[in-house]
């Protein structure tokens, strides 16, 4: 008689495949949206002639900004990933090795995990206005603070995780040979940590990519990102599905770029990390 798991494989592998299908078909369908027309869009035509009009408008007409929106997300995505990153391994170094109590650690921890799980939106009612007042709206630097504030709990919490797994004979060591807390940190650390940290900047900088409700309250028509232009093709009398497709599929590809060219970082960050 078979064994129970050759028995349970097939249905596993079923299960992935279903997974991935649900996972797969809204790309394929933004993307395969993009190259029809706006009848054909309309209609729902599943079989359809390509055109490139959608990508056109999008990418060379007057009404679009969309090389704007581009240059703004990638600004506010790059400064945040790195003002999180930088802010995560101090602050996960500090959690960790400076004596404070473990029943401390895991009450701020966890709560870093539940102030992460907080909609965004719940906290733009309270900086709007603090925002009018100091003139960082409409600002990159504004809309990077804001992003650094909702996506540093979980970077924290990453990169905690990551230095605890750094043996503390190591950091000894270098203290005997003389070593201060920056230089430790930054010679002794930061490369040990260093494909956590790559996994961190990686996940931090693609959530801040795609964030929306924070970008669409605290930026006006020059600091807009790509999200909030996908948004605005949804006008009161009219919605351009096409220019709309189009451009959350060029949305994709930076953001894709990023993911595969880090996607070994993530992996063996997480496996050696966090999750171990």
């Amino acid at each position: 008689m078979m064994p129970f798991e050759k028995r349970v494989v097939p249905f596993f592998h079923l299960f992935l495949i279903v997974i991935a299908i649900f996972v797969l078909v809204p790309f394929v369908w933004i993307i395969a949206a993009g190259f029809k027309t706006q009848i054909s869009l309309l209609q729902g035509e599943i079989f359809f002639t390509p055109t490139l009009a959608s990508f056109r408008e999008v990418l060379f007409s007057r009404t679009t900004e969309f090389m704007d929106n581009t240059f703004n997300s990638l600004v506010v995505a790059t400064a945040s990933t790195i003002g999180i990153c930088f802010v995560a391994t101090l602050g996960g170094y500090a959690i960790e090795r400076l004596g404070t109590s473990r029943l401390v650690v895991h009450a701020l921890l966890g709560w870093a995990i539940v102030f992460h799980m907080v909609p965004p939106i719940t906290l733009v009612a309270a900086w709007f206005p603090l925002y009018r007042e100091l003139g960082l709206d409409n600002t990159y630097f504004g809309l990077a603070l804001a992003h650094v504030a909702v996506h540093l709990p979980m970077a924290l919490w990453l990169m905690a995780n990551f230095v605890r797994e750094v043996p503390v004979e190591l950091e000894e060591a270098a203290r005997i040979d003389g070593c201060s807390t920056p230089y430790l940190i930054w010679k002794v650390i930061v490369p040990l940590v260093a494909p956590g940290l790559a996994a961190t900047a990686i996940l931090t900088f693609i959530f801040s990519w795609n964030e929306f409700a924070v970008a669409l309250n605290l930026t006006a028509k020059q600091t807009a990102t790509i999200p909030v232009a996908i948004a605005k093709f949804a006008q009161g009398y009219e919605i351009k599905y096409g220019e709309m497709a189009a451009t959350a599929a060029l949305s994709l590809v930076p953001a894709l770029a990023f993911l595969l060219f880090g996607q070994r970082y993530i992996v063996k960050g997480l496996t050696t990390g966090a999750v171990k």
